[in-house]
């Protein structure tokens, strides 16, 4: 959508003269210069292809025709040995890091509502190294503690290091991790613990007393609480039984000699290694079992469609860790030897509610180079960046408005514009730390206007995918050189995607001009099931005639002809 220009017509005819101008003279010399030719034709070329040429044949990546990718290095076939191979190659590099809290303080605002307002420092990290040592320890400190391999264990908790280092742990020593949300209503957390079983539970102080607390004596079994935040503290007022420990503590047991001497029952890539409680918009949460190889195969695809991935990029982390998009794009990142630097929603721009004005939020201190966000937050940034634009004097904002509609022409073509990005969205782009090369979505449809806004301001490709926790949220991930909008991408290299006729909505494999159906995900990324609920497995789940595994989404989409997804309806 273009926005509109409001300037005098004669001046305005004199500055689009000027861009006509400055387009002609620097087009060729740019189009040769900068391989703009072979960057179209990727962007144009098929992406995906049917099996066969049978109406509803499953549609594969151009890059797994002949076989499915399951595994992302030789050898390494559950997540302790994909961790371990990032650990020794990554050793010394840093791998997590958390901000220093300055100072906190309660403010007054002019509505009379009191906001708590923090002063962040620089990121201290963790190495590899550090980070394998520390999940090491508390793994082996959960086993002194009494839990069991193969028995369920729970995290409910933030997004913070400690979340990732305890599911590092929890993979090393075989216990299944059950994920809740920490936006889960008191009956639904209850109903997730009690189902699993659980006797061992990680959370943090907050979460603790204002959800955990109320709901103890719901929950029988549980023994053992364990709470990441590092300050030693006396906990009273607990149910009988129930024993509260640090995290500290527990790595500092584990860490002892007669207890790392006992090796770790190590897991096969069939254990569950997840299980993940859905957000339960419609009636209870179901649990999905996610098997080590589920998880591998889903981060496999997804790190194929991330150009260039490595030890040079810097991660955000803030979305919840409990979601499958950002545990996923977590376990990518230390795949590669990426950083990754905790954030949250309230302390992620300069602007955000909680950094006091004048310092600096967390995208300002790591300048990431990757990131994953949902589009109601990317909504949230065009709308604040609107009305900042909104806010320019006159000439300002039609010299913005000029470079937005040029720059969104060339993007539709295909096209780069190295002098609007340096000249006039350096600084949008420094709202994101001024370095993100690409954004990743998911969660939700993401719209065009939105899509292209991202494209175009933060001068970076948007990469929009489509997965569920049910496959390990892998499915598709738009390429970061397609420029187009609306659409999902092709299907990754750990899946494949076919559609069933829908007879009830009119939606056909042999509708013209494009397939529409039913989307079916098939491949070693769909998980086991949902736990303890057979009903749902045997409607959901299917296997097909050559052993291979499904998940019916009950979403419609239609395939373009590049082998690109469309969703029709959610």
């Amino acid at each position: 959508m273009k926005l509109k220009e409001d300037l005098n017509p004669f001046l305005l005819q004199v500055l689009h003269s000027i861009i006509w101008v400055y387009s002609a003279v620097t087009f060729l010399p740019w189009y040769f210069l900068s391989g703009a030719s072979q960057k179209l034709s990727r962007a144009k070329r098929v992406k995906a292809r049917p099996v066969n040429s049978t109406p509803g044949s499953p549609y594969r990546s151009v890059n797994s025709v002949h076989c499915l990718a399951s595994v992302l290095y030789p050898g390494c076939d559950t997540l302790d040995k994909v961790f371990e191979f990032a650990k020794h190659r990554y050793k010394e590099r840093d791998c997590l890091g958390t901000r220093e809290l300055i100072s906190e303080e309660d403010e007054l605002q002019p509505n009379g509502k009191v906001f708590k307002k923090v002063i962040l420092g620089r990121y201290n990290w963790l190495t590899y190294a550090e980070t394998y040592l520390a999940a090491a320890h508390f793994g082996s400190g959960l086993a002194a503690l009494g839990q069991k391999p193969k028995s369920n264990i729970a995290i409910f908790c933030e997004t913070r290091a400690e979340w990732i280092i305890t599911a590092q742990a929890c993979f090393m020593y075989n216990f299944p991790l059950v994920t809740l949300y920490s936006t889960l209503g008191g009956p639904a957390i209850a109903h997730g613990l009690n189902e699993t079983e659980v006797t061992h539970i990680i959370t943090s102080k907050d979460l603790l007393q204002s959800r955990l607390k109320a709901i103890l004596l719901q929950v029988p079994r549980l023994q053992h609480i364990i709470i990441v935040d590092d300050k030693p503290t006396a906990w009273t007022d607990f149910p009988r039984g129930i024993m509260v420990h640090n995290m500290a503590m527990v790595q500092a047991l584990g860490a002892k000699t007669q207890n790392m001497s006992k090796p770790p029952n190590q897991p096969v890539p069939s254990d569950i290694a997840v299980i993940m409680y859905t957000s339960g918009s419609t009636g209870i949460p179901k649990g999905v079992m996610i098997s080590h190889s589920n998880l591998i195969a889903g981060i496999t695809g997804m790190a194929e469609r991330i150009p260039n991935l490595g030890e040079h990029d810097t991660y955000i982390g803030y979305l919840p860790l409990a979601h499958v998009l950002e545990l996923s794009a977590e376990l990518v990142c230390v795949s590669h030897g990426c950083r990754i630097g905790y954030s949250s929603p309230q302390t992620l721009a300069d602007q955000s509610t909680k950094i006091k004005k004048g310092s600096k939020g967390d995208t300002s201190m790591l300048k990431p180079t990757l990131m994953a966000a949902v589009p109601e937050i990317m909504d949230r940034i065009y709308k604040n960046v609107m009305t900042k634009v909104e806010e320019m004097n006159r000439v300002q904002r039609t010299l913005f408005v000029l470079a937005y509609n040029y720059k969104m022409e060339q993007i539709s073509k295909g096209y780069s514009t190295p002098l609007c990005d340096s000249f006039v969205f350096r600084k949008v782009r420094s709202l994101l730390g001024g370095k993100t090369r690409v954004l990743l979505s998911g969660g939700a449809p993401l719209s065009a206007a939105t899509q292209r806004f991202m494209n175009i301001c933060f001068c970076c490709p948007v990469g929009q995918g489509y997965g569920l926790t049910e496959t390990c949220g892998a499915g598709t991930i738009s390429e970061m050189s397609d420029y187009s909008t609306g659409r999902v991408g092709a299907p990754l290299v750990c899946c494949e995607i076919k559609l069933k006729n829908w007879e009830e909505g009119g939606y056909y494999c042999t509708n013209k001009p494009n397939p529409r159906g039913e989307i079916l995900i098939g491949g070693p990324n769909v998980a086991m099931g949902y736990y303890k609920n057979e009903v749902r497995n045997k409607e959901d789940f299917f296997v097909d005639e050559n052993g291979q595994r499904w998940f019916c989404t009950g979403d419609i989409g239609e395939f373009h002809p590049d082998g690109c997804l469309k969703i029709v309806v959610h």
